[in-house]
């Protein structure tokens, strides 16, 4: 699974190049509903080549239909898809994310990406990432309180050799698969086969483990804990638990582990648990945030009228907006007239006006939290507390 990040979300939003095509559609895990995806995809594609008949940039328009149409017939990613896909691409750039939920179809070239679905996924609160290591081997899954998929991992060692390479001081077995039918998280997209990490045992050298455990460590943290901002847990075996925490250097780390051995477990399995060491800590964090917008609403410094939100959010005023995963306002804003104008989400041209709060409110440097209905402070679908 390719990471949704803020990293990468900023610089789809500051890309130049022209034209940029934003592809959204649902998509499905299993067989025979994701026999559907590919097709529906060149469908959008064709949208998009209607929308683009009139360009005068050809060259570089062939090109990037060029690898829309490469990724259509690619069968191994039309495999292996989650429940959602977005594809934005534009001369010179090709970008694929998968997503934990599913999204509305969508076609549309703009002369910037529309990248409101993507901020949705990336601002959801129950978002987390788990750490899976042996003595062996090492991956890396995000997943939310439904659904658990593994990372595409970005200069991550994920095995011993890998890591140390020449340096390894001892003899280490090779993982062996059995298909027992766990779909273990070391089968990259849930094939049945059971792990066996590399010498779990008392041979094993303690230098050897701490080299490799430091250096999973220092790698997630650079290029996935850090890009992400996610809570990290770790899924490990007790005698392990203690040695990891002690060398490690991210900060995501929370207290909360998940003392299995984590090749030994099915994907689902693994969000089960995490999500079971997870949900006394979110639903702390959540019932103290509601209550500081309560306060703060009190005391007139926040409100879940959208237009005095949108008013405070373009004076830079938002410091925390909080928005409902499941609703949605169709329309568009005025910018300078701090106005919104109503529409139908079928336009091409007209946006969701929370999303566009939320991009506002991000350019500001506030905080956006996506939250289930029912975990709302308010019932307008959105709330927010101000700076001043």
């Amino acid at each position: 699974m390719r990471q949704v990040s803020r990293d990468s979300v900023a610089d789809l939003l500051a890309t130049t190049a022209k034209p940029c095509i934003s592809i959204y559609q649902p998509t499905h895990r299993h067989h025979p509903e994701n026999q559907q995806d590919p097709i529906r995809f060149k469908n959008l594609i064709r949208n998009v080549k209607a929308q683009l008949q009139d360009s005068n940039n050809k060259k570089a328009i062939a090109a990037v239909i060029e690898n829309l149409e490469r990724l259509s017939h690619d069968d191994q990613f039309w495999n292996h898809r989650t429940d959602g896909l977005a594809v934005l691409a534009s001369p010179g750039d090709f970008q694929v994310f998968d997503l934990q939920q599913s999204v509305d179809e969508l076609a549309i070239v703009a002369d910037s990406f529309h990248a409101k679905p993507l901020i949705r996924a990336l601002y959801a609160t129950d978002r987390f990432q788990v750490l899976c290591i042996t003595l062996g081997e090492a991956a890396l899954y995000e997943g939310n309180r439904n659904s658990i998929d593994r990372v595409d991992l970005v200069d991550v060692p994920t095995t011993i050799e890998e890591a140390l390479g020449e340096e390894l001081t001892e003899p280490h077995q090779t993982v062996a698969s059995y298909g027992d039918g766990s779909g273990g998280p070391n089968s990259r997209h849930g094939a049945p086969a059971m792990f066996h990490g590399h010498g779990d045992n008392k041979d094993e050298m303690p230098i050897d483990r701490t080299r490799f455990f430091r250096a999973v460590d220092r790698a997630i943290w650079e290029h996935h804990s850090r890009p992400s901002g996610l809570p990290l847990l770790l899924a490990t075996l007790p005698q392990h638990q203690s040695h990891f925490r002690a060398l490690s250097c991210n900060t995501a780390l929370i207290e909360a582990g998940i003392e299995i051995d984590p090749m030994a477990v099915s994907p689902d399995k693994l969000r089960e648990l995490a999500w079971q060491a997870l949900e006394p800590i979110y639903a702390q964090q959540l019932s103290q945030s509601i209550d500081q917008y309560h306060a703060a609403k009190a005391h007139g410094r926040g409100s879940d009228d959208l237009p005095t939100i949108l008013s405070a959010a373009l004076a830079g005023r938002v410091s925390d907006l909080y928005v409902s995963s499941e609703h949605h306002i169709p329309g568009k804003i005025d910018p300078i007239h701090g106005t919104m104008v109503a529409g139908e989400l079928s336009n091409p041209e007209v946006d969701d006006v929370l999303d566009d709060l939320a991009e506002i409110v991000i350019s500001m440097d506030g905080l956006v939290s996506v939250l289930q209905s029912d975990e709302m402070p308010s019932k307008t679908g959105v709330a927010a507390t101000y700076r001043f």
